[in-house]
């Protein structure tokens, strides 16, 4: 009887054995329905009182590349096509160069076989006969040119509210080495671009994990600990205390071709794959802004356009169009009574007299019309201003000059606190309007 009983037992604790792996191996097979990254904000070249400043502000992500605790916190370019970093400050056993006449090549933009001897000096782990490729360090204005490599990336899901599971890509991640570091924020390590291009790091998630291809930003406007976050593969998006899918409605406007063959014309990056967008309209507490059309739309030459940045922290206009926003809100805000006072910007106020609401300081909105928009983009005081201390309080744009490349460069500021989707499935950018109207910001806590 208890030689029957005993091996029952033992049956049994197989057919649970058997059970319990085959479940382990669904929950491995399992595949997350989007991505989380951290982003965080640079302001530490702020307390020297330099404003404005192009590499003052940044913004930067952290990535694992090769190991779990490889943390590589990298500055955000959304201009930029390659992610590169020094790869001398880390351990990366799995690293692997890409060999050049290959397909794997091609597909990423390489244009040579790499010939370490003709750089002075050669980079980081710079490889003969492989596929070479050049990136930018834009807070530089410096081309850097260098093999390009791949390796195991280590990634984190999320439901849209919390992070989830670590999963590791499928497929190594393509990147390059540079110790050319010049202005880059104190603490990381180089840059992740995040252009549509097939190297970029929302391309290849979206591709290894069959996500849908779209990515989200949620700028912090603070450097604190709780920091904001980029989405990979859409939402939903959940911003406490607001508990509503914030994607459920955006702002939405077509993303528009580079229609210039870009061969012809010389720029650091290749702005074929940047995001551009048709601004049609800016009203200023109701009055419209009256704009120079032609500019707005990208020319012959390749010049004109909007266009949205992670590493340019103010929204630049060129000259034309910056003279009549200024004259318009100058205005606007005059019949606030705002005083103006000298200051670090073109355009200050007296910030002792301005009143203070959850969207920021009381001045004039201004709302940004898009081309197929069916509502406007509103910019309260906290993105449209900038405090430089308490008495002094500055519009946050600045003179692009006369004859940019781009006619309207969205900067980061602009951005902060708004949910920015990038829909490459149907070529639409998707704005929020901004999240302190919903009571909460982009710096979320998704521990749980």
């Amino acid at each position: 009887m208890s030689y029957s009983i005993h091996c029952s037992l033992i049956i049994l604790f197989f057919v649970f054995t058997i059970f319990s792996v085959s479940n382990a191996a669904e929950v491995e097979k399992t595949q997350p329905t989007a991505l989380i990254f951290p982003v965080r904000k640079y302001t530490e070249a702020l307390q020297y009182g330099v404003y404005p400043c192009n590499s003052c502000i940044q913004y930067y992500t952290s990535l694992n590349i090769s190991k779990q605790d490889n943390n590589i916190n990298l500055a955000m370019d959304l201009g930029g096509q390659h992610t590169w970093f020094n790869c001398d400050d880390f351990d990366l056993p799995t690293y692997k160069s890409i060999s050049c006449n290959t397909e794997k090549c091609r597909k990423y933009k390489g244009y040579d076989c790499m010939n370490c001897a003709l750089l002075i000096p050669v980079p980081p782990r710079c490889t003969n006969n492989a596929c070479a490729v050049t990136y930018s360090n834009p807070f530089a204005f410096q081309d850097i040119n260098n093999s390009l490599a791949e390796d195991a990336l280590f990634v984190e899901s999320t439901n849209g509210l919390s992070v989830g599971l670590t999963y590791k890509s499928p497929d190594p991640f393509p990147f390059s080495c540079s110790d050319y570091l010049r202005n880059l924020a104190s603490g990381t390590k180089g840059m992740i671009g995040l252009v549509n291009t097939t190297t970029s790091l929302p391309a290849q998630m979206a591709a290894q994990f069959n996500l849908p291809h779209k990515f989200a930003l949620c700028l912090p406007s603070t450097s604190g600990p709780i920091h904001g976050h980029m989405f990979i593969g859409g939402g939903p998006y959940i911003f406490r205390p607001y508990s509503k899918n914030i994607a459920k409605k955006l702002i939405t406007t077509k993303l528009i071709s580079y229609p210039v063959d870009t061969d012809k014309i010389y720029t650091v990056t290749d702005p074929y794959d940047e995001y551009f967008v048709h601004l049609k309209s800016i009203t200023i507490d109701q009055k419209l802004v009256p704009l120079n059309a032609s500019l707005l739309s990208i020319n012959e030459d390749g010049f004109g356009g909007t266009t949205f940045s992670t590493r340019f922290p103010f929204t630049s206009l060129q000259r034309t169009l910056y003279t009549v926003f200024v004259t318009a809100f100058t205005e606007a805000a005059a019949s606030r009574k705002m005083k103006r006072v000298d200051g670090p910007f073109d355009v200050c106020f007296n910030a002792t007299n301005i009143p203070k609401s959850k969207t920021g300081p009381a001045v004039p909105h201004i709302d940004i019309g898009f081309a197929g928009g069916k509502n406007e983009w509103r910019l309260y005081g906290a993105n449209s201003m900038v405090s430089v201390n308490e008495e002094v309080l500055c519009l946050a744009f600045v003179d692009g000059g006369k004859f940019p490349r781009t006619s309207v460069v969205i900067g980061g500021h602009q951005l902060e606190n708004y949910l920015i989707e990038f829909d490459l499935i149907s070529s639409n950018v998707g704005i929020s309007s901004s999240l302190l109207t919903r009571n909460t910001t982009c710096s979320q806590s998704r521990v749980l």
